[in-house]
């Protein structure tokens, strides 16, 4: 059976979803929160040094979670294959991150701590997390700076030669670490050094150039992939004791976003296909500091580092209609709505907040540039306190890309900046250990849920990433083939054969429909569906108009999609395809998801559910929980398992920056 079913007449709504039995998770350890990941580790089974030589790992992704989780593993001694679809490692995704990582240090000593970075970060997501995660995240968050001081990354530092911290929102700290507007790229860099010294050393095989374009499952287990090797066009088969999926989110669902153009949820949504769970696929972050969208010609967007908001305060024009430039507008005609309405944390509120600050004063019509669709981010204050090589020093990279984007000079004129899709919070479902629902499938990273609840603070991205691969998969993993003597799959396995017809089917079908519509099209279309309907705002009459459309546009799809070429080739249309034939699926489940949730919690935000001033309006006596969806077929309603969510430490309070 191919893909096509999708495009039966006989399309159930995704409306007439089932509940099944909650999903629990067992790996958590009871007890003390502060001692829980201690004793996680002193519990698990230890492979013999000996035999970790004979135990493969499979690792889809290169970027922060994938490069590190391999170069770990590997140095472990375990036989690692990672797998990345860029021409090299080093440009995952991960390189783009800009404002900084967050850890509790105290270097400031202003108060911060393990529990304080706990606390905000359970706070931040609007008490959507598990707190035992969160805890974790916080306690190796530490671990994580010495790591990769070790490794040489430069992060900045102070005049006496110290570790530097700077403010992100929804924090009244500084704990985040950076390096100048390239924090990404230098941590990632540091974990690609330390993958590549275990592929000279033989522990690591590297396959750059390939696409996860199916999960192999043998006796309920994950035991391998296959991927299309991206210029020879060869289907390839890779077997291993467990497999670990790094591949980061699903922003691009909505076709506009600040991820790179290649950033799929492929790998994860053929693992949900096969079994694994989809947990909160309606978390998306919107991030507040994107610049404004200049026309219908544009493919992605830009991200300004959040760490701007540090120093540059974000404004529009008191009076509707005001058209002056912004050097013209005298400060006391300014509104610098976040610091009114926000005094105790001002331009530094968590995101989702900042968002629908944004959007409410451009719905007023006083909005600026061309569009009315952005608002001002202003350094004048701060250029005028610290002077202008200060400001430089910091934000030097950002000021220079902003200006080679929009030709104009931030130094002097304020940049404009409007909201825009960024991270997504939702992801496979995993339990304590990072295990899906498939036993021996791991999700790290941005491709799993476990971490941020519906909202991610800023610069917690980078630190889930790498706590992920250098410090919790290389323990648990290590528990699960110790506890699971596996013999090795033959490529004739039946599994195997029917995984591999399933890949050839499916392009089989991309190249013979010789439709007459672009796959860019049908993603443009998509994205548009969900950014109106599943976007900044969601209410019950729009998703349901997104629900009826896209089957319509999924069904339109597979009937009428062009994809020039062979698959015997390069064919970067082909590989679009199967990426925005997926999107498709995930897109009707987001709205799923997002009706059902009946509440406004974090970067989802229910018209219907707000307070008298517009904040989101939690719902905790029927919404604490983790939605967690079940693919049961091709066109089918999914069915949805809750997890209960329990806080024992930090108590769900309606959330004020106020």
């Amino acid at each position: 059976m191919t893909d096509s079913t999708d495009a039966s007449s006989h399309h159930v709504s995704y409306a007439d979803y089932a509940t099944g039995e909650p999903v629990v998770d067992k790996a958590v350890p009871s007890g003390a929160i502060e001692t829980r990941w201690e004793r996680r580790r002193f519990g698990v089974k230890l492979v013999n040094p000996a035999n970790k030589r004979s135990k493969k790992i499979i690792v889809v992704g290169s970027g922060l979670a994938g490069g590190s989780a391999s170069a770990t593993l590997g140095e472990a001694g375990y036989h690692v294959k990672t797998f990345c679809y860029q021409d090299s490692p080093r440009r995952a995704h991960s390189i783009a991150a800009q404002g900084g990582i967050n850890a509790a240090k105290n270097y400031r000593n202003d108060g911060d701590s393990v529990y304080r970075l706990f606390y905000d970060t359970v706070k931040g997501g609007d008490f959507r997390a598990r707190e035992s995660n969160v805890h974790r995240l916080a306690e190796i968050s530490r671990q994580i700076i010495d790591q990769c001081v070790a490794q040489g990354v430069p992060f900045a530092r102070d005049y006496a030669g110290l570790l530097d911290n700077r403010s992100f929102g929804g924090v009244q700290v500084s704990r985040t670490f950076y390096a100048r507007g390239q924090t990404g790229q230098q941590l990632l860099i540091g974990a690609y050094q330390a993958l590549e010294r275990q592929v000279k050393a033989g522990t690591v095989e590297m396959y750059a150039r390939h696409e996860m374009l199916e999960l192999i499952v043998v006796e309920g287990r994950a035991r391998g992939i296959v991927a299309r090797d991206m210029v020879s066009g060869e289907i390839e088969v890779h077997t291993a004791d467990a497999v670990v999926l790094a591949s980061g989110g699903y922003g691009n669902v909505f076709y506009l976003s600040t991820n790179a153009k290649g950033c799929n949820v492929t790998a994860g949504w053929r693992a949900h296909r096969k079994g694994a769970l989809f947990a909160n696929p309606c978390f998306t972050q919107i991030h507040p500091t994107c610049i404004p969208v200049s026309g219908d010609h544009q493919s992605k967007l830009t991200l300004m580092s959040e760490s701007l908001r540090n120093d540059g305060r974000v404004w529009v024009p008191k009076k509707l209609g005001d058209d002056r430039g912004p050097n013209e507008i005298p400060h006391e005609e300014r509104d610098y709505f976040l610091e009114r309405k926000y005094p105790a944390f001002g331009n530094l509120v968590p995101r989702d907040i900042a968002s629908r600050a944004a959007k409410e004063v451009c719905d007023e019509k006083r909005g600026v540039g061309p569009s009315g669709l952005g608002v001002y981010l202003d350094f004048d204050d701060a250029i005028q306190r610290l002077g202008r090589k200060a400001v430089e020093n910091k934000y030097g990279n950002l000021f220079e890309m902003y200006e080679r984007i929009t030709g104009e000079n931030p130094y002097e004129v304020p940049m404009r900046i409007f909201p825009a899709v960024h991270y997504t919070m939702g992801g496979l479902w995993v339990d304590y250990d990072l295990q899906s629902t498939v036993p021996g499938l791991y999700v790290a990273g941005e491709a799993n849920f476990s971490d941020h609840g519906a909202n991610r603070l800023g610069a917690s991205a980078l630190m889930q990433g790498l706590a992920d691969g250098y410090f919790v998969l290389p323990v648990t993993i290590g528990d699960y083939l110790a506890k699971n003597e596996l013999d090795a799959v033959p490529d004739d396995a039946p599994e195997v054969v029917e995984a591999v017809q399933s890949v050839t089917d499916r392009i089989d079908q991309f190249l013979s429909i010789n439709g007459t519509r672009t796959v860019d099209s049908f993603h443009r279309e998509l994205g548009q569906i969900m950014w109106d309907y599943c976007g900044m705002e969601r209410t019950e009459e729009g998703l349901r108009k997104a629900l009826d459309r896209i089957p319509e546009l999924r069904r339109e799809f597979w009937n009428n999609v062009k994809v020039p070429g062979t698959g015997a080739e390069l064919n970067q249309s082909l590989e679009k395809a199967g990426r925005v034939a997926d999107f498709l699926e995930l897109g009707e489940l987001m709205c799923l998801d997002a009706l059902v949730r009946r509440e406004s919690c974090g970067g989802h935000f229910r018209g219907e559910s707000q307070t008298e001033d517009g904040e989101a309006q939690r719902d905790d006596e029927n919404f604490s929980f983790t939605s967690a969806w079940e693919y049961t077929g091709r066109g089918q309603a999914p069915v949805l398992h809750k997890e209960e969510l329990t806080f024992e430490y930090v108590h769900p309070t309606q959330r004020s920056y106020k």
